[in-house]
């Protein structure tokens, strides 16, 4: 698959899930149809007071952990959101770092960029703003932000490396990179890798973990550890409608989706640019 053609069409389904008309990938139960956003968040570690402290809408159900739990954000510091959707995770830092802090959030779906703004007017948000960029070429000055989160994103790009140059390179020295995504504990079978439906599903972008572990290091990051990893539930490859026309058009059986599922596991993922 070409990158463009994997952009292109996550752009287009995600633009379907700001709209209210898609539903997609995400953690325990985030895929699937019958969960809502506040359960599934919940799920995945965000608390009813989290869930409650921001504006409606901003929460989609989206993620596969909360990594601004992790991130022991401090008032007065700039914070970056990559792949930021309605604003989520941004209003919960913003919350965090207060009015002496600054949070920006990197989007390429402009729909997502439209109603997060629309989120960030309403909730009164104004240590919050959202750049129209993608997360492989960031709109941000080098070694200006101090922490960067992301929450079920980077799986999506096709170019995994080069979203974490760009996180390196935005970063002050000593610096922290926070992160929640999906990856592999094992290959997946080719007719999952190549889908491009598996990637708006957040499958066949995943990568191996020892891989996504190296690719954090070779950029130069120090300290990178997993610090929480969870199964990624099977209901969800079951549901998740943009599995759904994989396994439809393979005809996967219920063997080979518990084959699957047993090789995709969620991760939060710490690491410290060198001061």
């Amino acid at each position: 698959m070409k990158k463009e053609d994997i952009r292109k069409t996550v752009r287009q389904e995600y633009s379907k899930v700001a709209r209210g008309t898609s539903s997609c990938c995400g953690g325990s139960g985030s895929c699937c149809g019958q969960s809502t956003a506040e359960t599934i968040s919940k799920d995945i570690g965000y608390s009813d007071e989290e869930m409650k402290a921001v504006p409606d809408g901003a929460n989609l159900g989206l993620g596969c952990g909360n990594p601004t739990a992790m991130a022991s954000l401090r008032e007065g510091e700039t914070v970056l959101d990559l792949g930021s959707g309605a604003g989520f995770d941004c209003f919960l830092a913003a919350n965090r770092v207060g009015k002496r802090g600054h949070v920006i959030g990197v989007d390429m779906t402009p729909d997502m960029l439209e109603k997060a703004r629309a989120n960030a007017r309403k909730g009164g948000y104004d240590n919050v703003e959202f750049r129209l960029g993608e997360i492989e070429n960031l709109p941000v000055a080098d070694n200006s932000i101090d922490v960067v989160i992301s929450n079920c994103v980077i799986n999506l790009s096709p170019d995994k490396v080069r979203v974490f140059d760009e996180a390196y390179r935005v970063l002050k020295p000593g610096g922290r990179l926070m992160v929640s995504d999906i990856v592999l504990l094992g290959k997946l079978p080719d007719f999952v890798r190549e889908s491009v439906a598996g990637y708006v599903g957040c499958i066949s972008g995943a990568i191996l973990k020892k891989d996504y572990i190296s690719a954090i290091e070779g950029r130069g990051f120090r300290e990178v550890k997993i610090v929480d990893e969870t199964p990624f539930p099977i209901d969800c490859m079951a549901n998740d409608p943009t599995a759904q026309a994989i396994i439809k058009e393979k005809k996967i059986s219920a063997a080979e989706i518990r084959d699957i599922e047993n090789s995709v596991v969620s991760v939060k993922v710490s690491s410290v640019k060198p001061a």
